[in-house]
């Protein structure tokens, strides 16, 4: 959530840039509220202070009149307390100053494109029908045993996706390979973790991505949601702790399995599995100082463009606009690989940059050297999910309905084709 004194001082740029993002947010009842809840904070703690008196002076009299106005006035607080946590959780994010203003996914902007678009002298196939031909993909039983948007990946392309996390993971635990993007930029190696996939409501409210719930599944037996993302539950990794600036930035890889309703895409990619409800995905979860998080955050993107350029395919890097962010996100960079069945960029990577939206919500905060303690930044981003995985399939089948692995992949793989 966002500082309630920014919003005290900057109330019409609020209103605005929550509208830019599509949230019709009432800050100015937000702002009464406040006014009223700190009001009444003064008013509770001269009370308190009384009552203190009157004990010291042993006044049973006053004492027990100022217990029934202490009673009255808390219970007041405490329903300006709940109105006013609602209302502020309410605000989404500022966009930073970079950020293109638009209302939809329309209005986001190409930044910058990287690789040659891949010439066939035959016609393409789209990766679901490579995978049937080749026998790795198997929507067909998929469905029968789990339901739509769901599919088996098998035989070669699972040992493809096993190769392509190893390949990430070797990368990011790696300080010397690290360094040589970092551009000067602090080349401090990331922690790998494998998360758990369910969390608690009002976790998942911490971080502000329990909404929306339509999107989330919900296990009402346990009361968890299994996660979208394993950014969900390694962003709270350090709530409710104060950390040492010292060992800043702290970096994490996680790698999970990923749940998803897709409850408001009826009719898109509804064939094969670039698009589910289940996939598997490795996501960066970054901490860092303030001053640091957008130049974090850019060297996050040059992680998922260096893997790209490895793997060789081409992509265009996008500033997504204010009307396509999501909630916390400050700033959200996408990667959209060449699909050549589809003869367009899809999306395969975000990267979001959440300032400190969600450790304020989380309390996770940093102390200063000089002893000051503030709210850290956090950013998240993806490595791999599987729409990469397909992105290959594509860009690497061959006449023969084959498929090259990557040169970059094939010491995991210990193969270099999937034959036909």
């Amino acid at each position: 959530m966002l500082d309630i004194k920014f919003i005290r001082e900057n109330p019409k740029s609020v209103a605005e840039k929550s509208k830019q993002k599509g949230y019709d947010v009432d800050v100015e009842k937000l702002l009464k509220v406040d006014e009223g809840r700190r009001k009444l904070i003064e008013e509770v703690d001269q009370l308190r202070s009384n009552r203190k008196k009157a004990a010291d002076a042993r006044d049973e009299k006053k004492g027990s009149e100022i217990k029934s106005q202490l009673k009255q006035k808390e219970d007041q607080l405490e329903k300006l307390h709940e109105e006013f946590y609602f209302l502020i959780r309410e605000i989404p994010n500022m966009p930073t100053k970079d950020v293109p203003i638009g209302k939809d996914e329309t209005e986001n902007k190409p930044i910058r494109s990287w690789g040659k678009i891949p010439k066939f002298d035959f016609k393409v196939k789209d990766y679901h029908d490579l995978g049937i031909s080749l026998g790795i993909i198997d929507t067909e039983t998929a469905s029968k045993v789990s339901g739509a948007r769901f599919g088996y990946i098998k035989g070669e392309l699972a040992l493809l996706e096993f190769a392509l996390n190893r390949f990430a993971m070797d990368f990011l635990i790696n300080e010397k390979e690290i360094k040589k993007i970092s551009k000067g930029h602090l080349a401090k190696p990331f922690i790998p973790v494998i998360p758990p996939v369910m969390i608690k409501p009002q976790i998942f409210d911490q971080m502000a991505r329990l909404e929306p719930k339509d999107e989330r599944y919900y296990i009402e037996k346990d009361n968890l949601y299994l996660i979208g993302s394993a950014e969900h539950t390694l962003g709270p990794l350090h709530i409710d702790q104060t950390l040492n600036e010292k060992d800043f930035p702290i970096r994490y890889v996680g790698f999970s399995t990923a749940f998803r309703r897709e409850s408001g895409t009826y009719g898109k990619d509804t064939k094969g599995i670039f698009r589910v409800h289940q996939f598997d995905k490795m996501e960066i979860e970054s901490f860092t100082l303030p001053e640091d998080s957008q130049k974090e955050q850019d060297f996050i993107v040059s992680i998922q463009e260096h893997f790209m350029q490895l793997l060789e395919i081409p992509y265009q890097v996008i500033a997504i606009c204010t009307g396509d962010m999501g909630g916390p996100d400050a700033r959200q960079i996408d990667i959209n690989a060449w699909f050549p069945a589809q003869n367009k960029y899809r999306e395969t990577h975000t990267s979001d940059l959440m300032t400190d939206y969600q450790s304020r919500r989380l309390n996770t905060k940093v102390k200063r050297k000089d002893g000051k303690t503030e709210y850290v930044h956090m950013n998240d981003a993806t490595v791999f999910a599987g729409r990469t995985l397909l992105a290959i399939m594509e860009n690497y089948q061959q006449k023969d309905g084959s498929i090259l692995v990557p040169k970059v992949l094939q010491k995991y793989t210990n193969f270099n084709k999937i034959p036909a």
